[in-house]
């Protein structure tokens, strides 16, 4: 499975337009979600209008803050003109150029949110392959597992033997539902293998 992240300022606006759009028109091993530096309390009562028009309810939809696993588990990343307030996004990134709805008239409203689709649908059309192929997470994630897994193992196993066995722990991992236990059960397997002597095994 992999991950697309929408990030805007407060995740009323932009941001959820994008998701929902991708996860009308997206496939359905990649998966979608949004968030944002600052959420508000709810989606913008205009986007959500406008929304509705379309068959896509975010009445039910909260806002959310965006955490450090968030960053750490998207494959692709897109960020909706939060300009010098947009969070750094350790993956992929591209910046969608796209007027906050925020207080704007549903007339508006409605132009951005065709903007959004538009600009999902091409997503999908033109670089869904790269996104099923983007490996930069995976090697931010083996990044931060590595240097523990030296210093406890660097005496009886090689780096090469060490690299390997953090690689398929965390290629084992990837679709871990909890995403939060993601890097601690990848932490764990690891050391099982390393301390176990096994060959580690990394998935195709």
């Amino acid at each position: 499975m992999r991950y697309v992240l929408f990030v805007c300022n407060h995740n009323a606006g932009r941001s959820q337009m994008a998701q929902a759009f991708f996860e009308r028109h997206g496939p359905p091993d990649v998966r979608a979600e949004s968030a944002g530096q600052e959420p508000a309390e709810q989606v913008w009562p205009e986007v959500v209008d406008a929304m509705a028009e379309v068959g896509i309810d975010l009445s039910v939809r909260r806002p959310k803050k965006l955490t450090v696993e968030m960053q750490l588990h998207a494959d692709w990343a897109i960020t909706l003109a939060c300009g010098a307030q947009c969070p750094f996004v350790p993956t992929t990134v591209e910046d969608w150029d796209v007027p906050d709805p925020a207080g704007r008239s549903l007339e508006v409203v409605r132009s951005i949110r065709d903007g959004v689709e538009a600009r999902v649908k091409e997503l999908v059309s033109e670089k869904i392959d790269l996104i099923r192929s983007d490996r930069t997470s995976h090697q931010l994630r083996l990044e931060r597992l590595l240097p523990d897994l030296v210093r406890e193992f660097a005496a009886r196993r090689t780096e090469e033997e060490i690299r390997l066995a953090a690689d398929a722990a965390l290629a084992v991992l990837g679709d871990a539902p909890v995403r939060s236990y993601v890097m601690t059960l990848a932490n764990r397997r690891a050391r099982e293998v390393l301390r176990a002597g096994r060959e580690p095994v990394v998935a195709p």
